[in-house]
């Protein structure tokens, strides 16, 4: 039972610290140390100690010589490559889903996710649901990952997905009166539709291209951001672990 409860923890405190980290809440440069970490979470220090070596692992914190962790700063080149990565894999999956031929009721499930994806966009132009669309967003991926029915493929796009800055809805803002991204979000849609209907055709090379196409939103975004309008660096508060 303490080994359950202390793992149960352990995992909780990762969940915990990435969603700071890539909320922007823990910058690039912070200092972490397992004790105020340990009473912010409360919970003991060795789950805190675990959750940080795993987000030294999965490459979010820099270990100091001198004890503790530092919260990583980014390059761009680092977060292309992240989502560069997600793309090659979630391209192969959908590939391999179309190729062996998804399941009627998998098939099911995600054109229901693309349904409620749609009804988050209102009638006019301007008028989408941000959050609404990024938690569906989650699922559409999830899903289409699973369409492979091969836990081997669906874990290692989960694995890239949780790279830094790769998720499928990265650099999406927490505001609703963006132009840019609504219209990012409207081609995103149409994409997501292009690789369900490729995957029910059995068109792999079409659905491969699909996705790895869609994998891209995220960069355009990202580069929209930096290069055409600075100021929206204060609405994806992620950004401040990134360096020009």
């Amino acid at each position: 039972m303490r080994h359950t409860e202390a793992a149960t923890h352990g995992r909780r405190a990762v969940i915990d610290l990435r969603e700071r980290i890539l909320s922007g809440e823990l910058q690039g440069g912070t200092r972490l140390f397992e004790v105020p970490l340990a009473e912010l979470l409360d919970i003991s220090r060795t789950p805190v100690r675990e959750a940080l070596s795993r987000l030294a692992e999965e490459g979010l914190l820099d270990r100091l010589p001198s004890g503790g962790f530092m919260v990583r700063r980014f390059g761009f080149s680092d977060v292309v490559d992240s989502i560069e990565v997600r793309g090659v894999m979630e391209g192969m999956a959908a590939r391999v889903a179309a190729e062996r031929g998804a399941a009627p009721h998998r098939l099911k499930e995600i054109k229901e996710t693309v349904a409620r994806l749609d009804a988050s966009f209102g009638e006019r132009p301007e008028d989408v649901d941000f959050d609404a669309y990024a938690d569906l967003n989650e699922i559409f991926h999830r899903q289409m990952a699973g369409l492979t029915e091969s836990d081997v493929i669906r874990r290692e796009v989960e694995r890239a997905s949780a790279l830094p800055f790769a998720s499928p809805s990265a650099f999406l803002p927490d505001r609703s009166d963006i132009a840019t991204f609504r219209r990012s979000l409207r081609t995103a849609q149409e994409q997501h539709r292009g690789i369900v209907r490729a995957i029910e055709m059995r068109e792999g090379s079409r659905a491969e291209a699909l996705a790895r196409e869609h994998a891209r939103t995220a960069r355009n975004n990202l580069e929209y951001i930096l290069n055409e309008d600075p100021s929206l660096l204060e609405k994806v508060k992620a950004l401040a672990l990134i360096q020009g």
